[in-house]
C-alpha cells in the first residue's frame, strides 16, 4: 500500500510539472493523467495536442533522472 501512495504522488508532481511547462508555452491542453507499467507510459489529456505539446512532454520525460533513457520512444498519437 505504501509503494502505491508514493507512486500517486509521483504521478500526481509529473501532472503538476508537464501542466506547467505546457501553460508556460501558452497552451491549453491540460494532462489528466499518467499511468506507466513495464512496457510504456500512457499520458492523457481531454482535448486533442497538438505535435509541439508532444515534444514538450517528450523533453520533460527524457529529463527524468530515475529512467532508462534509451528505452525512450517517440510519443505518438493513439
Amino acid at each position: 500500500m505504501k509503494s502505491n501512495n508514493s507512486d500517486m504522488v509521483k504521478a500526481n508532481i509529473h501532472i503538476s510539472n508537464i501542466n506547467r511547462l505546457l501553460k508556460r508555452v501558452k497552451s491549453d491542453i491540460p494532462i489528466n493523467f499518467i499511468w506507466s507499467n513495464n512496457k510504456g507510459l500512457i499520458i492523457t489529456s481531454n482535448k486533442v495536442a497538438a505535435t509541439y505539446n508532444l515534444n514538450i512532454i517528450e523533453k520533460y520525460v527524457k529529463n527524468l533522472n530515475d529512467i532508462n533513457h534509451s528505452n525512450i520512444m517517440s510519443p505518438r498519437f493513439p
